[in-house]
């Protein structure tokens, strides 16, 4: 046996410091970031009026009260299908986005890359651009050192603090919730959310970084199912830049092996290797690249967005293939037309839902008592759901074609007050006089009807009497 130790498989993680870079793709990166960060941390704070007995935050997950508010939406428990249809129009999305062209998700909208992002670009700000943070890292520690990572930990500190308290404002009214934190009296549920978003927002997007994206994300392994030789994804023509080398005397391609590509790449791979599950498809790396390239007068697009199928064509000298039949293809169009279909039934069911929602529950043990007249009685729970944000009055009643009596336990009259967003229970007796055929039939179909008789709105539901069966 051998006594040399057996080689470590574990490799430990190399830093990745991408390079500072100009360029249409890493603006369209910041307007990105520039409009998601900003639609994350103003909605809490716009308001909504729905009348003085509901909340008036136009965003609201009401935990406490069972209700998610959205401007003029407002989605009960019960209707959790609406979630489940949104979360299905996401996933259907993002399959047609990473078929068409790639991981844009991953490259430009993903949270992840966002506050990555905005982490790399506070560092940047503090301890310089790529080759200084380098040196910093190789340094020894020193009063410099400890002062500029003092600095660039706090700022993260506050990010992921904004980061939390942003996210507890979706829960609770906002301004409310904001005084209740200053002054330290908010639910101590408040506090540990925000320190524990305010961590694993600094562990993510500051530590992390790439190995969220290599490691714990799923996506980069789902995605081999999603793209094609027709999706539109970045590339590097090796035909065009092969042989590298800097002689320009015709012997080697266009690249000049300067690696600016891998060193503004946020990833830390080199595109030039060919398609990698770790590629988020940034742009970055056109950016730098078409930069080099029109420093030593060459044409752009050594590293560009293509086809592979384009790339074949291209060695061959052929014209490439239109984006639009790239994108047009059966695959695409069939995500299209199924995320249309969801968010066409969705839309359908917002707008046909009930505003009176009543449900009846027949009171089985007993079936019927029989009264001290020889009437039969049966009892039914009935419950009304007023989704007005104001008191509504609601009237009972009932058909059937029996002759049937309706009386509600505790009223004089059939004629309920149900308060605004509540949901009343009330227990109906039916009667039904003795020697009647309802009294002597096993079963009696009968309706109840409830009436809003503010807006005349009305709903019903159907249900059955029990008699006495001779």
């Amino acid at each position: 046996m051998s006594s040399e130790e057996a080689p470590s498989l574990y490799a430990a993680r190399e830093p990745v410091f991408p390079r500072k870079v100009k360029g249409p793709f890493r603006q369209m990166k910041w307007i990105i970031m520039a409009v998601t960060l900003g639609i994350y941390y103003i909605t809490p704070w716009l308001r909504w009026d729905r009348g003085p007995a509901l909340p008036d935050q136009a965003v609201l997950i009401d935990l406490a009260n069972r209700r998610f508010y959205f401007f003029m939406i407002e989605i009960w428990p019960h209707e959790f299908y609406f979630v489940a249809g949104l979360l299905i129009m996401a996933g259907l999305g993002l399959f047609l986005f990473t078929s068409a062209l790639g991981r844009v998700w991953c490259g430009y909208a993903c949270p992840q890359t966002v506050w990555t992002d905005l982490f790399i670009a506070v560092e940047r700000w503090i301890e310089g651009d790529r080759n200084a943070r380098v040196r910093l890292w190789q340094a020894k520690w020193d009063f410099k050192k400890v002062r500029l990572r003092a600095m660039k930990y706090a700022s993260w500190i506050v990010i992921g603090l904004a980061t939390g308290g942003a996210w507890v404002f979706y829960f609770a009214d906002a301004p409310t919730l904001l005084r209740d934190l200053v002054t330290l009296q908010a639910h101590p549920i408040a506090y540990t959310t925000m320190a524990i978003l305010t961590g694993t927002t600094i562990l993510f997007g500051g530590i992390a970084r790439e190995q969220v994206c290599i490691y714990m994300c799923p996506w980069p392994r789902i995605q081999a199912a999603m793209m094609d030789e027709d999706t539109i994804t970045i590339g590097y023509r090796e035909w065009r830049g092969e042989p590298r080398g800097k002689k320009h005397d015709g012997t080697t391609g266009d690249c000049i092996d300067c690696m600016a590509c891998v060193n503004v790449c946020p990833m830390g791979i080199d595109i030039r290797d060919g398609q990698q599950m770790e590629c988020i498809t940034c742009g970055l790396c056109i950016d730098a690249c078409d930069d080099i390239m029109a420093k030593i007068g060459k044409p752009r697009g050594l590293v560009d967005y293509f086809a592979l199928k384009d790339e074949v064509r291209e060695r061959e000298g052929q014209p490439p293939i239109p984006v639009w039949k790239h994108i047009l293809r059966p695959r695409t169009m069939l995500y299209t037309v199924l995320w249309s279909a969801v968010g066409i039934a969705l839309v359908v069911a917002l707008f046909i839902r009930p505003e009176i929602e009543m449900r009846v529950s027949p009171v089985r043990n007993p079936t019927f008592v029989t009264m001290s007249d020889g009437s039969i009685r049966n009892t039914y729970d009935i419950r009304l759901r007023n989704k007005h944000g104001d008191p509504r009055p609601f009237r009972m009643s009932l058909s059937s074609d029996a002759p049937l009596r309706i009386q509600l336990e505790g009223q004089d009259e059939l004629t309920v007050i149900v308060g605004p967003q509540e949901t009343f229970a009330q227990r109906v007796y039916v009667t039904a006089k003795p020697g009647t055929e309802a009294a002597q039939t096993d079963r009696t179909d009968l309706r109840f009807w409830v009436e809003d008789l503010d807006s005349t709105d009305r709903a019903y539901t159907d249900t059955v009497f029990n008699g006495k069966e001779q």
